[in-house]
């Protein structure tokens, strides 16, 4: 089959449990390090679909690989292609299909629940599930495009994810590993430091009982991958195309997030 295309966006980012959950699944990828210059795709039918990770950049900056990345999103979307978007991922997904994406009033950096939106479209992703604790680290948020459907939201975010057919946009985090968490906090003392708030937490609480609160985490993140993955238009298969990569960067973290 085609390979999921992966996309990287900062040096200490990756993508994580999505990627051990596509290896367990002998379902093959790309990553696509956009942090290294590497050139975006023009052609999102190469792929079998589309995930776009986080990072401290914001959509609404001046880069050069934004509008192409939006472009991308669009044409997938238009090509019945499955998209997946963390974070800043989440946030080009809604930018790119008519939202907007503007500073968050709160800045969430930690552990925190968030509650699935009582739907048919997100009863569809979730199931039964009617809230979870969830990872954040950002301080920009989106609103949702016209014909997708709210699908997570909590007390500082109201629209912590969205649905659209087999397309997925999270602002929060659900790709976690104890690794990341333990990057993350190590790189992003500075952040977490200057932005003190309600929902910020000292990265000392952040660490604490990852032994439990990772594996609830992948647990939650396997099903929404399970989802994603049947909307592929062809059939799983084994082989892995040549060229593929799969780096230690999938259990990194960034040191700072505006996403």
């Amino acid at each position: 089959m085609k390979p999921v295309a992966i996309f990287k966006h900062h040096p200490l980012e990756g993508p994580g449990y999505f990627a051990t959950y596509l290896d367990s699944r002998s379902i093959s990828w790309r990553l696509i390090e956009v942090d290294a210059c590497e050139a975006l795709p023009s052609e999102a039918a190469q792929f079998a679909g589309l995930v776009f990770m986080g990072g401290p950049m914001s959509v609404n900056d001046d880069l050069p690989w934004i509008g192409p990345a939006l472009a991308l999103i669009r044409q997938a979307v238009a090509e019945n292609i499955p998209v997946l978007g963390h974070c800043l991922g989440g946030q080009l997904m809604a930018k790119a299909l008519g939202g907007t994406v503007s500073r968050s009033p709160v800045k969430q950096i930690g552990w925190g629940k968030v509650q699935v939106a009582d739907t048919p479209a997100a009863r569809a992703w979730f199931g039964e599930l009617s809230a979870f604790e969830a990872f954040h680290w950002h301080g920009e948020a989106f609103t949702i495009p016209e014909g997708a459907a709210v699908a997570l939201s909590d007390s500082y975010c109201r629209n912590q994810a969205f649905v659209l057919d087999k397309h997925l946009a999270l602002q929060c985090h659900v790709e976690m590993t104890e690794e990341m968490v333990e990057t993350w906090c190590s790189n992003g003392a500075g952040e977490i430091a200057a932005s003190p708030g309600p929902a910020v937490q000292p990265a000392e609480a952040i660490q604490t009982g990852l032994d439990e609160r990772i594996p609830a985490l992948n647990q939650v993140a396997c099903r929404l991958y399970e989802k994603w993955v049947a909307g592929f238009s062809e059939a799983l298969t084994n082989p892995h195309p040549e060229g593929e990569r799969r780096t230690a960067s999938r259990n990194k973290g960034h040191p700072e997030s505006g996403s």
